[in-house]
């Protein structure tokens, strides 16, 4: 199976050119907010946002070029993703991120609230000067869903009565609405057709919620190299994800264990194995490999190229993940 930098590589040039373009972006703010968003980007993430607003943008164009308005969009989609990392990671109390120290575990709270709101700050105004409305709502929107699917993730904490259409629309909220507005965003700088805007919105959506369903099997499954963090770390804080609701509807003990938020020794172990124990990680399997189907078919209109040939892969990589 490729790596996320095998999939990448079409745009690799132009990723290279994003990176340098973001840290002159973010110029010569204040020192610590330009440390803080230095270190970020120096952390070396896989670029799967961005790499994908330049793919799309590079397969939609009837020369395969990209224009200074795409290679901007990506950036964007970057900054807006950094930022969210840099909140969330406060908000979870994360000591590191992809192996690196996180920026509140660098430099402190403060700096790190700082920091995200800075990016966002940034993003907005480069948001602004591409002076397309469309594109300013759609990416705005990304941004009001990213703040929304964080306070709904907390609102819902060790809350087992919280129906399945939650956990879709909070994941939605946190992981796929960037995927699925940058991408709708790229066709309307290309100029398409609704119908076709609609589809790589579709893609995005649906390949946003099967990463999201794979990361959440694995916070069960994975080991704490493989995830970069504790495994059923979520479990733990009580955020209830779909192998969790799965093994609720099979397992009703579980639902005392989370209740209590694994107060008692021996609580989350047990926990553990009553999700393990049943049918609730095929079927959280199932429904990833539904969402990869739908990402895939989205795109089935795009002209040959070596950018769809890796987009069409996408959806089989995020899957490759469980395996």
């Amino acid at each position: 199976m490729a790596t996320v930098a095998e999939l990448l590589n079409p745009v690799e040039a132009d990723l290279d050119t994003l990176l340098a373009d973001l840290r002159s972006l973010i110029g010569a703010g204040h020192p610590i907010l330009q440390a803080a968003a230095e270190h970020l980007f120096a952390a070396g993430g896989k670029r799967l946002r961005p790499g994908i607003v330049l793919l799309l943008s590079r397969a939609v164009a009837p020369d395969g070029e990209l224009t200074p308005r795409h290679r901007r969009l990506a950036e964007i989609t970057e900054m807006i993703h950094t930022a969210s990392l840099v909140h969330d990671d406060v908000v979870d109390e994360a000591a590191t991120r992809r192996g690196v120290d996180t920026v509140h575990s660098r430099f402190n709270h403060r700096v790190a609230v700082l920091a995200g709101d800075f990016l966002f700050a940034q993003a907005s105004w480069h948001l602004a000067n591409l002076d397309d409305l469309d594109v300013v709502k759609l990416l705005s929107r990304v941004i009001m869903d990213l703040a929304d699917g964080e306070v709904k993730q907390g609102l819902f904490r060790y809350d087992t009565t919280q129906s399945f259409e939650t956990y879709l629309e909070k994941s939605y909220c946190k992981t796929a609405s960037l995927i699925a507005n940058s991408a709708r965003a790229a066709g309307v700088l290309s100029g398409l057709a609704a119908s076709r805007l609609d589809d790589l919105y579709r893609f995005g959506r649906q390949l946003g919620l099967a990463f999201q369903v794979v990361d959440d099997i694995l916070d069960f499954t994975g080991s704490d190299q493989q995830l970069g963090k504790p495994a059923a770390s979520d479990l733990a804080s009580g955020y209830l994800t779909a192998p969790a609701l799965f093994a609720l509807q099979e397992r009703p003990a579980l639902a005392g264990l989370i209740e209590r938020e694994f107060s008692e020794e021996g609580d989350l172990e047990q926990a553990l194995e009553l999700v393990r124990g049943c049918e609730a990680i095929p079927r959280s399997r199932a429904l990833a490999e539904q969402f990869s189907r739908e990402a895939a078919e989205a795109l089935e209109w795009l002209q040959p190229s070596e950018p769809r040939s890796a987009l069409r892969a996408l959806p089989d990589f995020v899957l490759s993940r469980l395996y």
